[in-house]
């Protein structure tokens, strides 16, 4: 007679669902055949642009493999990866915002102003490769030229970084 008092199945299969998502809110799954050139995915719990993908049909009962090679969006570091076609894998949710640069500091932090007005000031020049040093060099000297400058910051999975700056001509 208490058999009936257990957990029916549909309410562990939620249970699970939720503990194995648990903080992987900042990606969304995708089956690997879908992912194309140009598309992002999580390779080595990094977000990645994806450059090159090649699909290879294996023996007779065996399954095609995406070969995938992409590029940090943070760092620019090149990987690969190697996926059933059919598997899932993790896309990262990728956001950029524009903020307009209000000042940096002698710690390289910049201010930057959203356009709700609302200020921050938790962000450092880019840097580590190339490409960042060469575009916190350039956001230095727009700011020390006294341009008004709006500064795009790539979101990704609790990452955030500046990616790219324009030139505002008022």
């Amino acid at each position: 007679p208490r058999l009936h008092e257990t957990m029916s199945d549909s309410e562990h299969e939620v249970e699970t669902f939720e503990t194995a998502d648990a903080g992987a809110s900042h990606t969304v799954p995708m089956q690997a055949g879908s992912v194309r050139k140009g598309g992002f995915m999580v390779i080595k719990g990094r977000p990645t642009k994806v450059i090159e993908v090649t699909t290879s049909k294996t023996g007779k009962h065996g399954h095609a493999k995406c070969h995938f090679t992409a590029l940090d969006i943070f760092t620019n570091k090149k990987v690969e990866e190697l996926v059933p076609a059919s598997h899932n894998l993790e896309v990262p949710i990728v956001n950029r915002v524009e903020y307009t640069l209000l000042d940096i500091d002698e710690d390289d932090h910049m201010s930057l102003m959203d356009d709700k007005g609302d200020t921050r000031e938790d962000l450092k020049l880019p840097g580590g490769h190339t490409d960042a040093d060469k575009l916190a060099d350039d956001l230095r000297a727009a700011f020390d030229d006294g341009k008004e400058v709006s500064v795009t910051i790539l979101c990704s999975m609790g990452i955030e970084q500046a990616h790219a700056l324009k030139e505002i001509n008022n």
